[in-house]
């Protein structure tokens, strides 16, 4: 089943369980308490005011590896917090669990980093504990570092991690979705039976990465399989997308760019025969609110003033050479860098800047007008998010200046202003995560890829 096309905007809270995520340098501002993101209070908090304002899901991104090619000098990302020290967001999120009823509780895991059984155990566990409200945002890794982290001499070429990702996504569907049918587990005191082993099954998986015989060692969860996220715009990204993505989200650098974009997606979607409506797409942005437009601009340029360019020049991961590590001249323009990663950010740059060809040197100041930056009152805020609806955009990832105070005043001040006009939720509806965001059964539809794994293996 799948519901209509619902009028208001989905909201996510973009974090990173690290001093400095995206907005860097804003760490020293006296409101901001991410230089105590060890704190796992900070979270449990934070949690608490999203789910009062009524958000869909708290999104922790997360790396693997520092940014910069091979043997690059990690001065920058160290000095500055630039993800770095940073620490893994699936151990915060059994605390938020039992900290909140509703709130999505969304985590990135690449592919390099958990084997894929190990990894499925943990959703299921997750997705248990939560009662059903864990999102996955499946990453494939572009950082060179992240790569020799984990035992390979260089990062996988671009399209092939796409490759590794199908078989990685193959395995942990067929145990969430194949390795236990439906009434599988009965916890029957009377009969002394746990769970029927007639409807338990090996998954006997062998490919070019992985060996997995199974059976899954959790029985299903309210979801099985969790609510999938996946942020590539690449040509590979999208089609792994149209594959497998309930939510994808975007970065788009305008309203024009982001409707091409999901209506490229959707035909894509449609042709592997998944509902195109089963598929959201979620821009993110920033905020920054005054009650007055003159206080806001004020507000961006006290704001302004503690950006580090430094540090957005080592997160755009394009200033260095990927295999040497060595510093690109600044003048390069940034249609001759070659990266493994990182395209679709490389694409949306460029556009940034249709008067001439953009060049490294470049690179801090067009990062931080890509990262969606609005400025305005409240008001001017919901007229310009209506917009993006009115586009097709279906959510708003909203990246934070500052925890937990960019999401105070956005619950406070912004919030109230959307539900008045129909642009966000009032209350949450039931269920799971997926039962909230899409109106419909609490695990996948029957035409998303990984459902053919259900009775897959029965009498194995």
């Amino acid at each position: 089943m799948t519901a209509a096309q619902p009028s208001r905007l989905q909201f996510g809270a973009f974090v990173m369980n690290t001093g400095s995520h995206m907005q860097h340098g804003l760490w020293r501002h006296p409101d901001a308490k991410q230089h105590t993101f060890d704190d796992v209070n900070l979270w449990v908090d934070l949690a608490k005011t999203l789910e009062r304002g009524r958000f869909d899901t708290i999104f922790f991104a997360d790396v693997v590896g520092v940014y910069g090619g091979a043997g690059a000098s990690f001065d920058v990302n160290a000095r500055e917090g630039m993800q770095l020290p940073s620490n893994d967001p699936s151990m915060l999120l059994s605390a938020l669990a039992i900290s909140t009823e509703h709130l999505g509780l969304a985590f990135t895991s690449s592919i390099l980093q958990e084997h894929p059984f190990t990894f499925a155990r943990k959703i299921s566990t997750i997705d248990h504990a939560s009662g059903g409200r864990v999102g996955w945002n499946i990453v494939t890794s572009f950082l060179e570092n992240a790569a020799r982290n984990y035992g390979l001499d260089r990062l996988v070429e671009h399209d092939e991690r796409y490759a590794w990702a199908e078989e990685y996504v193959a395995v942990v569907g067929k145990l969430w979705e194949g390795s236990w049918d439906d009434g599988a587990l009965l916890a029957d005191k009377a009969s002394g039976v746990f769970a029927d082993p007639a409807k338990v099954h090996r998954i006997d998986h062998v490919g070019e990465r992985y060996r997995v015989e199974g059976p899954h060692l959790s029985s299903p969860s309210p979801q099985r399989s969790p609510l999938l996220f996946q942020a590539g715009s690449s040509g590979a990204g999208k089609a792994f997308a149209a594959d497998y993505a309930e939510v994808q989200f975007m970065m788009a650098p305008s309203i024009e760019a982001a409707r091409a974009s999901a209506e490229s997606t959707r035909a894509l979607v449609a042709e592997t025969g998944r509902d195109p409506r089963d598929v959201k797409f979620w821009q993110a942005m920033s905020f920054i609110v005054g009650s007055t437009e003159e206080e806001a601009k004020r507000i961006e340029a006290e704001y302004d003033e503690l950006l580090s360019a430094d540090a957005f020049l080592a997160h755009s991961n394009l200033g260095t050479d990927q295999a040497t590590g060595k510093p690109i001249d600044p003048d390069t323009p940034l249609k001759d860098v070659q990266t493994q990663g990182g395209h679709s950010m490389l694409d949306a740059l460029k556009a940034l800047s249709p008067d001439r060809e953009p060049t490294v040197r470049d690179l801090a100041k067009l990062t931080a007008k890509l990262r969606g930056r609005v400025v305005g009152t409240p008001e001017q805020i919901a007229d310009h998010l209506a917009e993006w609806r009115a586009a097709g955009i279906d959510g708003i990832n909203v990246a934070n200046w500052m925890i937990p105070h960019s999401y105070e005043v956005f619950v406070d001040e912004v919030m109230p202003v959307l539900q008045e006009r129909g642009l966000a939720q009032r209350e949450y509806a039931p269920g799971t995560l997926r039962e909230k965001l899409f109106g419909a059964e609490p695990t996948l539809p029957e035409t998303h890829p990984l459902r053919a794994y259900r009775g897959a293996f029965a009498g194995r």
